[in-house]
């Protein structure tokens, strides 16, 4: 894939390393030129040190075939230029980062895909890691629902009943759903039916549409109302 990726700070850094050792040519746009010559000195690609919000830059850096672009500058403002910019070329995959979540609309209007604030979503996920400990990972869907990765401890109330018992004792409820089941004997992961049964030390994927309260996480054994 041919990526061009305008911005070679503390997120761009690490975009150009990833997408670089996944074989992709990579070139990079950096206004800054000590950011330029760093990624050049340190990685095989192409860096431009210009700027992005000029259609020649673009042209410059081959956006007329490009794969994909990502702008991660830390001005909302330049990344919907460069994004309005790359849709001129008609680059099939845009995507920006947005800083302030009241423009979040802007860049959707536009077409452009985009991830929240990268600081926000890094303070909400050591946040859960304290105050939820049991859960391993998850994902937010929406303003409420959550997909989550769990493992049921020895105690757990759905340890040794199947899928079906849980739901009909009312352990599981509607707005509930076991995704995919991954156990250590089985060696890759277990798709739930009804009559799977849930032992104790299985790492759960579940979708909750409440998302992960305390009320659900006791169900696999794990009393954190204390750090609601």
């Amino acid at each position: 894939m041919y990526l061009i990726i305008v911005g070679a700070g503390d997120i761009g850094g690490q975009l150009i390393e990833i997408a670089i050792e996944a074989g992709n040519e990579v070139v990079v746009i950096e206004r800054d030129s000590a950011r330029a010559d760093s990624v050049a000195g340190d990685h095989d690609c192409l860096v431009i040190n210009d700027d992005a919000t000029v259609k020649e830059t673009l042209a410059d850096a081959g956006a007329d075939r490009a794969d994909g672009i990502i702008s991660t500058t830390e001005q909302d403002a330049t990344n919907v230029m460069v994004s309005l910019l790359a849709k001129e070329f008609d680059i099939p995959s845009i995507l920006s980062v947005v800083h302030n979540t009241d423009h979040m609309n802007l860049f959707r209007e536009i077409g452009v895909n985009t991830m929240e604030n990268p600081q926000e979503l890094i303070a909400e996920h050591l946040y859960r890691s304290v105050s939820r400990p049991a859960i391993v990972d998850y994902l937010r869907i929406g303003d409420v629902a959550e997909v989550f990765e769990i493992t049921v401890a020895e105690n757990a109330p759905i340890a040794g009943k199947t899928l079906k018992e849980a739901a009909d004792t009312g352990l599981i409820t509607a707005d509930m759903l076991v995704v995919a089941i991954e156990r250590n004997s089985a060696g890759e992961p277990i798709t739930p039916r009804g009559n799977t049964e849930i032992h104790a030390g299985d790492l759960l994927t579940v979708y909750s549409a409440v998302g992960a309260t305390p009320e659900v996480t006791d169900i696999f054994g794990h009393d954190e109302d204390h750090l609601a």
